[in-house]
């Protein structure tokens, strides 16, 4: 699967899948292909396409960013849509500059139109 280029660097996409328990999710990847947000499970794929959506229209406003710290001490984020629900959370991150540039990543390509659904 070869993602677009833009600029010469490879774009974002979202990735829908199904879970065993036939419940659907999805990652947001960078370029890289490296996952930068995930979401919750959902029950039905339009559930999923319409946080896809939520974040397309929020992944560029910083102020729609928290960043929150785990027990052990690890950092992450997660994403909220305007009515203050949370849309999409990070991964651990050992620095808050880790933090900040995934959060970055996330603001660059989360308003990409590609999703690669492989749940067909």
């Amino acid at each position: 699967m070869q993602n677009k280029k833009i600029g010469g660097v490879m774009a974002g996409y979202y990735e829908l899948k199904n879970a065993k328990d036939g419940k659907i999710y999805w990652h947001l990847k960078a370029g890289n292909h490296e996952t930068i947000l995930s979401s919750e499970m959902y029950r039905c794929k339009n559930s999923a396409l319409n946080a896809i959506n939520s974040i397309q229209s929020n992944a560029e406003n910083e102020k729609q960013y928290k960043k929150r710290q785990q027990t052990n001490g690890r950092l992450y984020f997660v994403l909220k849509a305007r009515n203050g629900q949370v849309i999409g959370m990070s991964d651990a991150y050992s620095s808050n500059q880790s933090l900040n540039k995934g959060i970055q990543s996330v603001m660059k390509n989360g308003s990409t139109t590609e999703i690669k659904d492989m749940t067909e």
